[in-house]
């Protein structure tokens, strides 16, 4: 039976990440995001219909409520119990907040930013090697949703590999990793469709012969 302070941890972890920083973004600079581009509430759409500074601006957002989700509760004002188990449950409640959240009708993003976010507080070394696969992947392909999935298989690889299963939380940190993993791959089942069919959106490397 979940323990109090894990149902804290589950819901306050969900409302964070159902804050839309996309659309929030977005309605400031008069766009209704669900209407423009590919119409996901997410920092890419963002950044294609209104540009780099509100799209890094939206990915920055989303990415802090993964952070918040899992580490809110170790300040010491909150007198929680200190178990390190607790921020397992934050990064996934955060990742469904933003894919499924509250205060825009259960429409929201694909969850990468926010995942990203939480894995920065709980497994360090797998986010950076993870960003090193999303980038790389981006470059040689120039998809966005291509690097996302390449990101999400990349975790519980590295998991695996340097997580000892005798740390505190160990096994937990991988089984996490692998749930993150399914979840951005079933999140970008369209775009994978999109891609068997050549429509999925890409972006095109800028001519450095053109002045």
């Amino acid at each position: 039976m979940l323990s109090v302070e894990t149902i804290s941890v589950l819901i306050i972890g969900y409302l964070i990440g159902s804050v839309p920083w996309a659309v929030i973004v977005a309605k400031r600079s008069g766009v209704d995001i669900f209407s423009v581009g590919s119409g996901n509430p997410g920092a890419t759409n963002v950044l294609r219909t209104l540009g780099k500074p509100s799209g890094y601006l939206v990915f920055f957002l989303d990415f802090l409520k993964g952070v918040l989700a899992v580490c809110w509760f170790q300040i010491p004002l909150f007198s929680f119990s200190g178990d390190s188990s607790l921020a397992l449950w934050g990064l996934p409640a955060a990742v469904l907040g933003h894919t499924y959240p509250l205060f825009t009708k259960f429409r929201g993003g694909k969850g990468v930013a926010t995942a990203m976010g939480g894995l920065l507080a709980l497994m360090p070394a797998c986010l950076l090697i993870g960003l090193f696969v999303w980038g790389l992947t981006f470059y040689l392909t120039r998809y966005v949703a291509v690097a996302s999935i390449a990101f999400g298989l990349s975790l519980p690889v590295c998991a695996i590999i340097g997580i000892s299963a005798d740390e505190p939380g160990g096994g937990g940190k991988t089984f996490l990793a692998f749930i993150v993993m399914g979840w951005i791959v079933w999140r970008h089942r369209a775009n994978l469709l999109r891609l068997r069919q050549g429509t999925e959106n890409r972006f095109e490397r800028k001519d450095k012969t053109k002045r």
